[in-house]
């Protein structure tokens, strides 16, 4: 299982990143779209854990907007072991600045997260694909190119837990 606190993206940014999902499932590649029944949507993820508890999170960033005025640039590509690919976010000061501000909060609430996500080791990204397969990955990668720069403006934020049916907005 995996939970994630997710920041959504603007409607032009969404759909760009759906036609690419698009592209890829039809040569072959599974992407997050049809990923656990098509509930993913694309985004990126200040913090995740094997659960995370939407209340507690919730109580923990009451009073801070959790993405509200950030603009994302979605500029290169990426891999993570396993054959994750991922669209990269250009980690600026002020996307910096308020994930920390985010995981301060996670903190003093309790609530853990995976180290991977924490400040000072988070890679800011919006996943494309969980395991593109090692044949496709040049043509996969080539596909991402073709749709980059993507600007985004996140327009909001949830908790959610796609295998449990977990979905929980935040206030913005």
């Amino acid at each position: 299982m995996v939970a994630a606190l997710e920041l959504y993206l603007d409607v032009d940014a969404t759909r760009r990143v759906r036609t690419l999902w698009r592209a890829l499932e039809a040569e072959g590649i599974p992407t997050m779209a049809s990923l656990l029944q098509q509930k993913h949507r694309p985004h990126v993820s200040l913090a995740a854990a094997r659960t995370l508890a939407p209340a507690a999170v919730a109580e923990a960033l009451d009073g801070l907007p959790v993405g509200r005025g950030l603009t994302l640039d979605l500029d290169f590509v990426g891999q993570f072991v396993g054959r994750v690919l991922w669209l990269g976010v250009t980690p600026t000061a002020e996307l910096l600045d308020h994930h920390r501000r985010v995981h301060e909060r996670l903190d003093q609430a309790g609530v853990e997260v995976w180290d991977l996500y924490r400040p000072g080791r988070w890679v800011p990204h919006c996943t494309v694909s969980m395991r593109v397969p090692n044949p496709h990955m040049a043509t996969a990668v080539r596909r991402c190119l073709e749709i980059l720069p993507v600007r985004a403006t996140v327009t909001g934020a949830a908790v959610t837990d796609h295998a449990n049916d977990i979905d929980e907005p935040l206030p913005f």
